[in-house]
Formats: C-alpha cells, sequence, structure tokens
C-alpha cells in the first residue's frame, strides 16, 4: 500500500513525509512523474509501504491531476493526503523562510498562492484526507500524519476505519480549522474564578472535584456521551476515515479541557475507540 502526499507549496508535505519515514515508510520526495509507476513496482516488489511526496515540482498542473488522481483510482493500492494553508499562513510561512514560490517569478507571492490552489482543486477534491496546517506546529501535524497512516493500515487488515480527534481550544483564540463539530462549554460553572486554579487545568484533581460537584456538568457529560454513541455506528456505515470534535470555552485550560479528558475515556471504555488529543492551549 502507498500514500501519495500532495498539496500546496508551504503546507507542511516534507514534513508529513518525514514522519511516515519515522514510522517504517520508505519515502520519496519530489519525485518526476514518469519514475513514479517504476518506483511504486519497485518498492512494492521489496515488500515495504511507501510514500511519496509530488506536486507542483514535479509537473504541470494539468499532468499532475491526470497521473495522481489515475493512480489514486487504484484503491486498494493507494491513499492520497493533500495539505493545504490559509493564504496569510503561507504568505508568513514563505517570508519566513525567504523560499520561493513554484509560481514565482511571474506572480508575485499572493497571486502564486491562489494560482496553485486553483490548479490543484481536482486532487484536492479527490483526496482522502485534506489537512488544513494553519494552526498546526510540526510536531502536530506529524501526528495528525501518523494516524492517518495507522488508520490505513488497521483498515486494509479489517479493523474500523475511522479515527477520532479530541480537541479541547479558547474562543478566544479561533475555532480550530480541523473541527467536525464543535461544543461550546462555556454555559459550565468556571472554575477560573476559585481561589488557586487559574494556574491549574482540567486535568488537575482541584480542579476535577470543583466540576463534579456540579450537577450540570455531569448532566452535559451523559449527554454527549450519548450523543457520540448514536453517531458512531452512522459515522462508520458513511464511511468516514477522520472524525474531529472540538470542545471550547473560555481559556481553553479548565472545562474545555476536563470534558476532552471524560469524553476519550467514555470512548476507550465503552467504544472500544483510542482518540487521540490534543489540548491546543496546554501546548500539548
Amino acid at each position: 500500500m502507498g500514500l501519495i502526499i500532495t498539496g500546496l507549496s508551504g503546507s507542511g508535505k516534507s514534513t508529513a513525509l518525514h514522519a511516515l519515514e519515522d514510522v517504517g515508510c520508505f519515502c520519496t520526495d519530489n519525485l518526476p512523474l514518469p519514475l513514479l509507476s517504476d518506483w511504486a513496482v519497485n518498492v512494492a516488489e521489496q515488500g515495504r509501504k511507501m510514500a511519496v511526496c509530488v506536486d507542483v515540482r514535479s509537473a504541470s498542473p494539468q499532468a499532475l491531476n491526470e497521473a495522481l488522481i489515475s493512480l489514486h483510482a487504484q484503491k486498494s493500492a493507494w491513499q492520497m493526503l493533500f495539505l493545504e494553508a490559509d493564504e496569510a499562513v503561507l504568505q508568513r510561512r514563505f517570508s519566513t523562510v525567504r523560499r520561493r514560490h513554484p509560481y514565482a517569478p511571474k506572480k508575485d507571492l499572493l497571486q502564486a498562492i491562489n494560482a496553485e490552489k486553483t490548479a490543484l482543486m481536482a486532487l484536492r477534491d479527490s483526496a482522502d484526507l485534506v489537512l488544513n496546517t494553519s494552526a498546526m506546529n510540526p510536531y502536530e501535524l506529524a501526528d495528525r500524519v501518523e494516524a492517518f497512516w495507522r488508520q490505513q493500515q488497521h483498515s486494509k487488515n479489517g479493523s474500523p476505519r475511522l479515527t477520532v480527534s479530541l480537541i479541547s481550544f479558547s474562543y478566544r483564540y479561533g475555532i480550530p480549522m480541523d473541527a467536525d463539530m464543535v461544543v461550546d462549554a462555556r454555559f459550565l460553572p468556571n472554575p477560573h474564578y476559585q481561589a488557586g486554579m487559574p494556574v491549574l487545568n482540567g486535568r488537575d484533581q482541584p480542579v476535577i472535584e470543583f466540576l463534579e460537584r456540579h450537577a450540570e456538568v455531569g448532566e452535559a457529560e451523559r449527554r454527549l456521551c450519548d450523543w457520540l454513541e448514536f453517531i458512531w455506528p452512522q459515522m462508520q456505515n458513511e464511511r468516514k476515515q477522520y472524525f474531529t470534535l472540538a470542545i471550547g470555552c473560555s481559556g481553553g485550560r479548565h472545562r474545555s479541557v476536563y470534558l476532552t479528558e471524560r469524553l476519550a475515556d467514555f470512548m476507550r471504555r465503552h467504544m472500544d475507540v483510542e482518540p487521540l488529543i490534543r489540548h491546543r492551549e496546554l501546548a500539548l
């Protein structure tokens, strides 16, 4: 089985490829399209898992679209991961590292970013997973890519395809861009105003005890667990591959962290699911 990594320049494709190399994939970056077929056959004959990064450096957008969509059509053999980021983020990344965009110098940077985005729209629509990396650091991106890879391996062995991510966040810094569904926990009692608790978070015992003293917290947790149990088989029937639930509160440290940990524990015990957990504002 192989994984095609493609997407917008500056979106983190090299980071993704390095993450796969760390889990044992044979990885190649910027492979010329005419060599792709022979390369895949050769690596497969060695019995190795493979990942290849192919983008507008390798061919014209039309040739790239045609070649990768055709290769990806071999569903039993290939999956496609498409990486992107917001325009402002891509501009900042190119300015920071002072790299030349593949569409330059014929266009200024913003025009180049938009031109590439338009040219690769068909690939994006064909991808098995689209990741917006705007709010991810390299470690978070590597974790997401590795999770996607593990998910595909489990799928090949007949295990469930769906991978669940639970994210706690602060509304102050915006809703996570990769969230499929969002729960607002700001209606619950806020531990932040209790003595000694602002420096703690929702995994610390004093915060847990404070929240568990309020009946509405337990009721919210029960209703969310019931909802997860209800939608889980429905999502599997839809053949979804990745589901991200984001839980937000004012500071992203107490209520959202507590609920995220509680839902994760419920999914492990009652749904036989090991969710990926990210507490965004705790930098974990």
